[in-house]
């Protein structure tokens, strides 16, 4: 059967403690203080089963308004809100706080209930009137209603009658989506360890899965030891419940509420969101410094208005944000709630120029709630799938829209793909004028043009523009291997080096025919030459002459015998020697011998 996770809301004194103590039989306040004084200052759980075998777990929560952030990490998580206003004493100024904050967070499954009717029974009409006149704004303005009271058990059954009914209403969770876990509590218990609490509202939890744990900016590992809900353990947990994980390589006093256990790798933390308000003060009227709450994290932040509905905050610290978070504004100062808003971007672009806000402002307003894909793509250029999911932005499966290229795991917007097309031409065919011995671009040179994010995206952009990737150097298509100025330098060497095959010049010699480092490397990549290693040059037959040579020698052979063979010195001989090691035609045996592996040797000018 599925579970629920309910929490409450209301202003202090309504009853709502002794309101889940009616309902569940267990005592939601939990600290010695709260008991005495008779009011609860922190969270405060307790669960029970519906008539239909519905599991429900409650999240209670403080009415008073010095304990509002409390109040609001119990609402954070919490997909269902069980609104409390008592009868004797009707709406109050804690009331709308609530109120407030359940408008923000846009939650839209819950139920009204008036409490303490024993006490004025002949209000109840009126103060539901006025709960429903004060909730006509937000997701409860058509919420079923029930008016109980919880010392005589009037109104029990009717509220749990119309709990049942309500969570059948209330849509499935995503068992498969990634996990992101909102901490709200973190304690040790001898012989088990750390114990942290929270409200699993997307994912699958398993006893012996390794999470990452996301707090103040760092990033560490740790593994589930155990599960448990409602006091029973589980080896799974799906949504929605309330968890509590043992967990393995962490101590309970480092971790604190608002850290969030996650997905590994599925998550961006960030500390910079464009937002959209949603309710409340206009953003160009609210205080600068605010404390933002969502899950069940606090957090300080500067808010920069672009306009009255739209804005950036930058955090105080960084979170796993995505497109579609719902967030609370608080006043910490006025202790109120300021309004809410819904984050747009959280991976949103730097505003350097002048006229940059305004701009923004406009993009902005134009988006939707549920973002702008190939507005983001095209925004970037160039982004991964796994990024834009990270972000909220793509769903596991979608299409690729028909503005963008996927290359891989990238998608490319086709304008940006368009532009390093023709940049890579334009620049090739300068080249081929400015210096027509380069040969084209290297792989790394045209990457850098193009200031590409991965270098693999190289070649998708080379084939599909239509050009040649040949011997390691990007060139126009058609593009002959023209050596100017130095064609006659190597005319004269294949002549010296046709009739005496292994006598490699000297650099002294080389340098007299004019033939530099990239007149020769010109050469090599016209197949004319072959270089090897130490300045060693020859034409690339020489392998194959070689190979007929020293397949007639006696095997193995001595570095000396394969010289006196070719006719050469040491300095030709042991570059050419590993250059056919390399290719397998030759095989070292030991310090001084080899032998010959393929005794028909290289087909010939093979290089």
């Amino acid at each position: 059967m599925s579970s629920f996770v309910v929490a409450t809301a209301g202003h202090v004194d309504s009853g709502k403690s002794t309101l889940i103590r009616a309902l569940t039989g267990i005592e939601p306040d939990r600290w010695e203080e709260e008991r005495r004084r008779g009011l609860t200052i922190d969270l405060g759980f307790a669960w029970t089963t519906l008539a239909s075998g519905r599991e429900i777990a409650f999240v209670d929560v403080p009415g008073h308004q010095r304990f509002l952030s409390n109040t609001l990490a119990g609402l954070g998580p919490a997909p269902v809100v069980c609104f409390v206003v008592a009868a004797d004493e009707g709406w109050q100024v804690q009331s709308s706080d609530h109120r407030d904050a359940i408008a923000a967070l846009g939650i839209r499954h819950g139920l009204v209930v008036i409490t303490k009717a024993d006490r004025a029974p002949e209000r109840a009409d009126e103060v539901l009137a006025q709960a429903r006149s004060q909730l006509a704004d937000t997701g409860l303005h058509d919420a079923p209603a029930v008016t109980v009271s919880a010392v005589d058990g009037h109104g029990l059954p009717e509220l749990r009658a119309a709990l049942d009914n309500l969570l059948a209403t209330v849509p499935a969770p995503d068992a498969d989506g990634r996990v992101r876990l909102w901490l709200d509590r973190s304690f040790t218990i001898t012989g088990a360890g750390t114990v942290v609490t929270g409200t699993l509202t997307a994912g699958t939890l398993s006893r012996g899965e390794v999470l990452q744990l996301l707090d103040d900016g760092a990033v560490r590992t740790v593994t589930v030891r155990g599960l448990e809900s409602r006091g029973e353990a589980h080896t799974t947990l799906r949504p929605t419940a309330r968890v509590a994980l043992n967990l393995r390589g962490i101590a309970h006093d480092t971790i604190r509420r608002g850290d969030t256990l996650v997905t590994p790798d599925a998550w961006l933390t960030t500390r910079a969101l464009d937002v959209r308000r949603t309710t409340g003060t206009a953003l160009g009227e609210a205080p600068a410094h605010l404390v933002v709450h969502v899950g069940t994290a606090a957090v300080a932040a500067h808010l920069r208005p672009f306009d009255d509905d739209h804005g950036r905050l930058t955090l105080g610290r960084p979170l796993p944000l995505i497109l579609g978070d719902r967030l609370v504004l608080h006043d910490p100062g006025a202790r109120r709630v300021v309004g809410g808003a819904v984050v747009l971007d959280a991976e949103p672009p730097v505003l350097r120029r002048r006229g940059d806000s305004a701009r923004r402002s406009i993009a902005l307003a134009e988006s939707t709630a549920g973002g702008d894909l190939i507005a983001e793509v095209a925004r970037r250029g160039a982004v991964r799938a796994s990024h834009l999911r990270r972000l909220g932005l793509l769903a596991d499966g979608a299409p690729i829209p028909p503005d963008a290229v996927e290359i891989g795991d990238w998608w490319v917007h086709r304008k940006t793909f368009a532009s390093w097309q023709q940049q890579l031409h334009v620049e090739l065919e300068q080249v081929s004028t400015r210096d027509p011995l380069a040969g084209g671009l290297t792989r790394g040179a045209a990457s850098d043009l193009l200031a590409l994010p991965d270098a693999g995206l190289l070649e998708a952009i080379v084939r599909d523009a239509g050009l040649e990737h040949v011997g390691g150097r990007i060139r126009l298509p058609g593009t002959t291997h023209d050596l100017g100025s130095a064609e006659a330098a190597i005319a004269e060497l294949e002549t010296r080096l046709r009739s005496a095959p292994f006598q490699a010049p000297e650099a002294y010699d080389l340098a007299g025919l004019g033939l530099g480092a990239r007149e020769l490397a010109a050469a090599e990549r016209a197949g004319r030459v072959l270089r090897l290693r130490d300045g060693v040059v020859l034409l690339p037959t020489a392998p194959a002459l070689a190979m007929r040579a020293l397949a007639g020698l006696a095997q193995p052979f001595t570095t000396s015998q394969a010289r006196q063979a070719l006719e050469t010195t040491r300095r030709v001989v042991i570059p050419l020697l590993e250059y056919l090691d390399a290719r397998g035609w030759t095989r070292r045996i030991d310090a001084g011998h080899r032998e010959v592996v393929r005794r028909g040797g290289p087909p010939a000018g093979a290089t």
